[in-house]
């Protein structure tokens, strides 16, 4: 059975990516620009807590209440959205207009 973090992960690279081709451009632009490289957009980093996100990248644009158990979190941003659980980053996905 699969771990909440990573049906989470599924889902939200499932939601990024609709179709093949979408599939084949999200794929390229991480080979070209690896997540937090300096080519790439700086992000959260997995297990970081939710005051140090928010000391280093500022408030979020939204934030989506808790769901689950273990509860899990988003926190919208204008060029990411960061997924936590419980107050520790597990994921961070650039939103699909910031990617190409």
């Amino acid at each position: 059975m699969p771990s909440v973090r990573q049906t989470i992960l599924v889902l939200a690279l499932t939601v990024a990516s609709a179709g093949a081709a979408a599939d084949t451009l999200v794929a390229e632009a991480v080979a070209k620009h690896p997540e937090n490289s300096a080519a790439g957009m700086v992000r959260p980093k997995s297990g970081i807590t939710m005051a140090q996100v928010e000391q280093k990248f500022g408030a979020p644009v939204r934030q989506i209440p808790q769901v689950g158990d273990p509860p899990i979190t988003r926190w919208v941003y204008d060029r990411f959205t960061v997924y936590f659980e419980n107050d520790r980053v597990i994921h961070s996905v650039v939103h699909r207009d910031q990617q190409q």
